[in-house]
């Protein structure tokens, strides 16, 4: 038990600084639900325009692929920049978790993968599950290694962040 007589210290961190964790924070949660609005959107018009030759579900695949690409390339290059705060985070927290969160979609994934177990197509829904979840990686990493090239900016250069 602490002696009531000692002082205590205010708490430190970013979360006293706010008052509030910055998951409970209304400004970050709007990014959050705008970027899902608008990735989801951009989702359902690009899978409506994509074809589905054969019945497989490609569109799907190709979305989940660049937007796996996306965030591996956007979360790399933000940790390069400096540390989850201020601009980087409210950019991580819009396209990140809002944006390409409503942009990839595990559910459609998932059904799709049913869908062709149901219909009697094993191999395929077999295939396009697992392919989906390696190429998936493969793709993440690639985004990883195209963002680890993006270079921070020195420090005196015009639009650098302190």
């Amino acid at each position: 038990m602490a002696d009531p007589s000692t002082p205590r210290r205010p708490p430190n961190g970013p979360a006293a600084r706010h008052g509030r964790p910055p998951h409970l924070r209304p400004a970050y949660l709007g990014l959050v639900f705008l970027g899902g609005m608008a990735g989801t959107l951009a989702r359902f018009g690009l899978a409506e325009a994509l074809p589905t030759p054969a019945g497989l579900p490609l569109g799907i695949l190709l979305i989940n692929l660049a937007g796996a690409f996306a965030l591996g390339l956007l979360l790399e290059a933000l940790a390069r920049r400096g540390p989850d705060e201020g601009r980087r985070r409210a950019l991580r927290l819009f396209l990140g978790t809002g944006f390409l969160g409503g942009f990839t979609t595990y559910s459609a994934l998932a059904v799709d993968s049913a869908l062709l177990l149901g219909d009697g197509r094993a191999a395929e829904g077999v295939a396009y599950l697992a392919g989906s979840v390696l190429t998936g990686l493969a793709a993440t990493a690639a985004g990883i290694m195209v963002g680890g090239r993006i270079r921070r900016p020195p420090p005196d250069a015009p639009g650098a962040a302190p």
